[in-house]
C-alpha cells in the first residue's frame, strides 16, 4: 500500500520586505543578507492574518468538498499557537467545513511539528486505508526589529493532504530520528519574539543532520547516491547548504545534489522562515523548479526543530506528480505581493494582538484573502470567511 502526500497547498501574506532595503536601513552590506544568509525577501504578516487564517487559506486551495468530508484527522504543527488550550486545528476545521467526525489537534516541537504530523498521518492511514489526513504547518517567525535574527523572519503556511495512492510523493516508511534537551532556541509564554543562539543552533542543526543521516543509511543500507535530491528545513537558505556540504564532494552525483538544493531553496529565499512549514516549502520548491527529477526518484528530507528534535526520512516521487501545476500555485501567490518600505514593515510588525489581552478590532479592507482575523472580543478570537 502506497501512502504519502496527495496534495500540497501554500499561502503567505501579500506583503514582503526586500532584503537589500533592510540591509541598507541597518547599515549592512546587502551581500551579508543575499549571500551570507541566502535570503532575498521575507514575508511580512499583517494583523489580519495569523496561523489559523494562513493554514485555512493554504488548505482551501487544494481541498474539494469530497476531501472535506473524507478527512478524519486534522493535525496542526505550529509554534505560534493562538491559545494555550484550544488547538489551532479546531478553528481551521470549522472555517473549512471539514467533517466533525474527525480528530483535530495541535502538536508542538519547534520547527519539527509539521513532520511529526506527517508521520502520525502515515501511521493512521496505514491502519485505516480509507482515511484522509490534513496536515497543517504554519508559523510566524519573529526575532525583533534591529536584532541579529531580523533577517531570518517570515511566515506562511503549508497544507498537505495525505492518503493512499498519493499523486505527489510516496513515503518510504523509513526514517531515523534524534532528540536532546538543548537550549538553542525557545520562546517563553510572555514573549512574542524567540530567543535564539544563532551560531549554536546552526551547529546543532548540522550535528543532528549528520547523526540522523548516518543512522538512516546504516539502518536501511543506503548511501548518498541513492538520493536524487536532499531537502532541508530552511530557517534561512544558507543553513541547509552548510549541512549539505558536510556530505558532498566533487563527484558528479554530489554536483547533482547541489543543483537540486539550489532549486529547493528558491521559494524559501523569497518568503523567509516558516518554522514548521520551512521543510515543506523547500520540498514544494524542489518539485516545482527541478527539471531533472523523474517518477520514482528518491528524495531525502531532513526535519529539525530546536530544543531539539531531528529526523531524516525518505520518499519517492509519484508518477502523477505535476511540477507545473505545483509551480503555478506558488508563483501566483508570490507575484501578487506588495513591497513594503522599511518604515511600513516596522509599523506592520508592531501591530497585532497584544499579549496582555483586551478587545481589538482589525480593519480587513485591504486583506483580500478568503479567511481573515478580525480581532479579539471578550477574550475570543474573531475569524471571518470573506466569501460567506
Amino acid at each position: 500500500m502506497k501512502i504519502g502526500i496527495d496534495k500540497i497547498g501554500f499561502f503567505t501574506s501579500n506583503y514582503y520586505l526586500d532584503m537589500v532595503d533592510l540591509a541598507n536601513a541597518r547599515g549592512e552590506d546587502p551581500n551579508k543578507y543575499l549571500i551570507g544568509i541566502g535570503q532575498k525577501q521575507q514575508a511580512v504578516i499583517p494583523p489580519t492574518q495569523d496561523v489559523v487564517t494562513m493554514a485555512a487559506n493554504a488548505a482551501e486551495k487544494i481541498l474539494t468538498d469530497e476531501d472535506k468530508q473524507s478527512i478524519d484527522m486534522v493535525v496542526f504543527g505550529t509554534e505560534t499557537g493562538v491559545d494555550n488550550s484550544k488547538s489551532a486545528a479546531i478553528y481551521v476545521q470549522s472555517l473549512l467545513g471539514i467533517s466533525s467526525s474527525a480528530r483535530s489537534f495541535e502538536i508542538k516541537q519547534a520547527c519539527y511539528g509539521g513532520t511529526a504530523g506527517v508521520q502520525m498521518a502515515a501511521d493512521h492511514i496505514a491502519m485505516h486505508p480509507d482515511s484522509k489526513v490534513l496536515v497543517l504547518a504554519a508559523d510566524i517567525a519573529r526575532y525583533g526589529i534591529k536584532t541579529p535574527g531580523e533577517v531570518t523572519q517570515g511566515g506562511g503556511a503549508i497544507a498537505m493532504l495525505l492518503s493512499v495512492d498519493p499523486r505527489i510523493l510516496v513515503l518510504d516508511n523509513q526514517s531515523a530520528f534524534h532528540s536532546e534537551n538543548i537550549m538553542d532556541f525557545w520562546r517563553p509564554f510572555y514573549k512574542r519574539e524567540a530567543i535564539v543562539d544563532g551560531h549554536y543552533s546552526t551547529d546543532i542543526y548540522i550535528d543532528f543532520f549528520n547523526k540522523t543521516f548516518k543512522d538512516y543509511c546504516d539502518k536501511f543500507g543506503r548511501s548518498l547516491t541513492d538520493f536524487s535530491a536532499l531537502v532541508y528545513h530552511l530557517p534561512f537558505t544558507k543553513m541547509g547548504l552548510k549541512a549539505l556540504r558536510t556530505v558532498v564532494d566533487d563527484s558528479p552525483h554530489s554536483q547533482k545534489l547541489l543543483k537540486a538544493f539550489d532549486q529547493s531553496k528558491q521559494y524559501n529565499a523569497h518568503v523567509g522562515n516558516l518554522y514548521t512549514g520551512s521543510l515543506y516549502l523547500s520540498l514544494l520548491s524542489l518539485l516545482s523548479n527541478s527539471t531533472d527529477l523523474h517518477a520514482n526518484d528518491r528524495i531525502g528530507l531532513f526535519s529539525y526543530g530546536s530544543g531539539a528534535q531531528g529526523e531524516f526520512y525518505s520518499a519517492t516521487i509519484a508518477e502523477t506528480m505535476d511540477s507545473r501545476r505545483l509551480a503555478s500555485q506558488v508563483d501566483s501567490v508570490l507575484s501578487d505581493r506588495i513591497k513594503l518600505s522599511v518604515p511600513e514593515y516596522e509599523k506592520m510588525y508592531a501591530d497585532g494582538l497584544p499579549i496582555n489581552g483586551g478587545n481589538v478590532t482589525f480593519d480587513a479592507a485591504n486583506d483580500h484573502s478568503r479567511f481573515v482575523l478580525l480581532g479579539r472580543k471578550a477574550d475570543q478570537l474573531v475569524y471571518k470567511d470573506q466569501q460567506a
